[in-house]
């Protein structure tokens, strides 16, 4: 409806001779032109607010993989970092020194003659 009220309008303007405009009907006349440029390009001007939100939403989502990439790269290091401190602590400990240290307690000690091999033979039937 509002559209055939443009068109007729735009039809009479037309018809009339050129009379000089006053500023207010330059104006007005600029409105009709622009309200009808922005009806015409509405497709288009969603497409571009579409597209705009989809690059907003696009950066936040790289952002939160990057953070997350970064407190996964500090969890990873303070991994690493206890790993090589249980292991060089095993290592100590599994030392012949430290061994006999921890079962002297216990009143067990080191051999002084090396292990015996008991051999069991087998009876024939």
């Amino acid at each position: 409806m509002q559209e055939e009220l443009l068109e007729e309008e735009i039809e009479q303007e037309e018809e009339s001779p050129e009379v000089p405009e006053a500023p207010e009907q330059k104006k007005e006349w600029r409105l009709r032109i622009n309200y009808r440029a922005l009806t015409q390009n509405m497709p288009f001007i969603l497409f571009l607010s579409c597209l705009a939100l989809v690059y907003i939403a696009n950066s936040h989502f790289a952002e939160k993989k990057i953070r997350n990439i970064n407190k996964l790269g500090r969890e990873i290091k303070e991994l690493r970092w206890e790993y090589l401190n249980v292991k060089s602590e095993l290592m100590f400990r599994s030392k012949m020194s430290e061994v006999s240290k921890a079962v002297e307690p216990l009143g067990l000690k080191t051999l002084n003659n090396p292990p015996q091999k008991i051999e069991i033979k087998k009876k024939e039937k």
